[in-house]
């Protein structure tokens, strides 16, 4: 009876055992590869060993094997997983755990890579061989026909983010043609950086070195990226975390520095400096920061990179509502790099998980800055080699005279044409080519008290062959009404010693010579009747007398008007009262006027107070 209890414990015993037992996975002859990363298990020790039940093996017997830590005292973590191969030969296969891989890396602390696997270790048959690698740690594995055999891999993270059993032919194809996509677009990005550097050397435009700065910050980020990083320069691959939280941030700190250039954001307001100062300065801060928390560095700088990329197109696309030609030939471009943001945050934060995510959004990148440069190019030399020092005398004066705004006159004296610019027509309100053609045109459109004068300035110059014209003209616009333009134009002689141009300027000076004409007549008249005031009154007296002496018949006479009581009535009424009388008074003795007469307004006390009025005379 107790050997029958004994015996149904023992078989609960391995009945239980086979139900924790882990599952194998099947390794097929021609599979290629296998993703282990989801049927794997984590183990996380107390102490430097790890006990663990195998797989069941083709017996059906399940096994419990120890595993010792490499270093003593350690508390590593662990995950094991169980291979089965059920063919007829034997079968070799990599074990490819990553050191570093975009999907899945996060934003806010993101891990940024380091050597996963310690060991491994092999419940039965060959132990793992390690291989030399830098940017993955890989084991080949050996499986004998017919067997299941259970792995244990110490950890050197506490996290895997990708493990595969490979083929090794076919993982060396994959990293041969990755190879080759790497060193393409590593060459594109030295490229782009080189020749945006010489361009900003030869050109010397601001926003050259921003761009080339983006370039060269792109370039390694590729390369730190793609691993070349610690083949160029010999550094230990576990420090690839902190050159990768340091590009980042440069990229991000270059990007910043490139819109604030390229849309010249200073010119729009002068808070715009203080704010990419700000932000540049903590970007520069987090780069110190990599050296002591890569993780912490490479969040902020994520983020950065975003709202670079999300502020920087509202941006962008307020200032081409309003006009400025840079926006609008960056919209295209910076779309690109918001759509190429949002891909990239949905594959660290692990909603994209495929594979050639990376390597594809890394030459997207490239792709972008590629474009940056092109833009920049093009706005550059859209103006045909008008920038710094690119440009000669004539265009300068070309440029002079549309940035002053002044219309081209020029006549064409062997054929007798005039040309001049369209502004002049569109404000006279004339058709197209109503100023231009023989000389002589312009007399129907000159005032009369004018076309005289015209004639002699043209005369003055083709017989002198020298000199120059400054005159104001008359010209009328088509509602009849004259506008007032000064011409300043000079004779070019020919070979012949003739004059063959006259080539100048026209000035609209309608508003400066009808504030000429107002200062002259509020010099001479009263501000509120509009009559001659005292000084002008004076003058015509004066001449009257002159007149009376020359010739006995003129007998001038002078008639001086005075209100009574006019300061009573300003302090009982009101100034605007009496204001009101004075203009009432002078209107009605305008009406008595003969063509000889003159009625002027004076005071004969003047004060600071209005009241200055009330002492006023009226001379006839």
């Amino acid at each position: 009876m107790r050997l029958k209890k004994y015996l149904i414990a023992l078989l609960l015993l391995i009945a239980s055992a086979q139900a924790v037992a882990m599952e194998s996975v099947r390794v097929p002859q021609g599979a290629r590869a296998i993703d282990l990363t989801g049927v794997v298990e984590n183990h996380s020790s107390q102490g430097d060993r790890l006990q663990v039940s195998t797989a069941p093996g083709s017996d059906g017997i399940v096994r419990r094997i120890e595993v010792g830590a490499k270093e003593a005292g350690s508390q590593p973590n662990w995950i094991v997983f169980a291979l089965t191969n059920d063919t007829d030969e034997q079968i070799e296969r990599l074990i490819v755990a990553p050191h570093y891989r975009l999907q899945g890396s996060g934003v806010i602390w993101p891990d940024l890579g380091s050597t996963r696997i310690t060991a491994i270790t092999a419940s039965q048959g060959f132990p793992p061989e390690v291989m030399d690698a830098s940017d993955a740690d890989i084991f080949r594995l050996t499986l004998d026909p017919g067997t299941t055999v259970t792995y244990v891999a110490e950890l050197r993270t506490p996290n895997l983010p990708q493990v595969y059993l490979w083929e090794p032919s076919a993982y060396k194809d994959k990293v041969t043609s990755l190879t080759l996509y790497k060193g393409i677009v590593i060459g594109i990005a030295g490229l782009l950086a080189l020749f945006l550097t010489i361009v900003f050397v030869v050109k010397g435009a601001v926003i050259f070195p921003a761009a080339a700065a983006l370039a060269w910050a792109v370039l390694a980020y590729v390369c730190i990226d793609f691993g070349f990083w610690d083949k160029i320069f010999g550094f230990d691959a576990n420090a690839n975390s902190i050159w990768r939280a340091g590009a980042e941030t440069i990229l991000s700190a270059t990007l910043v520095v490139f819109l604030f250039a390229y849309l010249n954001l200073n010119r729009w307001h002068v808070r715009a400096w203080h704010v990419a100062a700000l932000w540049l300065l903590i970007l520069l801060d987090l780069v110190g920061l990599a050296v002591f928390d890569a993780p912490v560095a490479a969040g902020v700088a994520r983020i950065s990179l975003a709202t670079v990329a999300v502020v920087g197109f509202v941006l962008i696309l307020y200032l081409a509502t309003h006009g400025f030609d840079r926006a609008i030939m960056l919209i295209p471009t910076w779309f690109l790099l918001a759509v190429w943001v949002a891909t990239a945050g949905f594959a660290v934060a692990g909603w994209i998980t495929n594979d050639l995510v990376s390597p594809a959004l890394v030459g997207g990148l490239v792709l972008i800055v590629m474009l940056i440069g092109f833009t920049v190019m093009q706005n550059a030399f859209a103006a045909g080699g008008l920038s710094h020092g690119a440009i000669s005398d004539v265009e300068r004066k070309a440029l002079a005279l549309t940035g002053a705004n002044e219309i081209v006159f020029d006549w064409d004296v062997p054929s007798d044409h005039i040309y001049v610019s369209p502004e002049a027509e569109a404000a006279l309100g004339l058709d197209r080519g109503g100023l231009e053609g023989a000389a002589s045109s312009w007399l129907d459109l000159l005032h009369p008290f004018e076309q005289d004068r015209y004639r002699a300035c043209l005369d003055a110059i083709l017989e002198q062959r020298r000199g120059r014209i400054n005159q104001v003209f008359r010209l009328r616009a088509a509602d009849g009404h004259y506008l007032s333009y000064r011409l300043r134009a000079r004779p070019v002689v020919g070979p012949d010693g003739e004059v063959i141009r006259v080539v100048g300027t026209l000035n609209d000076v309608t508003d400066e010579r009808n504030a000429q004409e107002r200062l002259l007549h509020d010099a001479v008249h009263d501000n509120l009747t509009g009559l001659p005031n005292r000084e002008l009154f004076f003058d015509r007296l004066e001449a009257a007398l002159i007149l009376a002496r020359m010739e006995k018949d003129v007998r001038p006479t002078i008639l001086v008007i005075d209100i009574d009581r006019f300061r009573q009535i300003n302090e009982q009424v009101g100034m605007a009262m009496g204001d009101s009388i004075l203009l009432t008074v002078a209107h009605r003795l305008t009406r008595l006027l003969q063509p000889q007469d003159t009625l002027a307004s004076g005071a004969l006390h003047r004060s600071r107070d209005r009241a200055v009025r009330l002492d006023r005379h009226r001379a006839l």
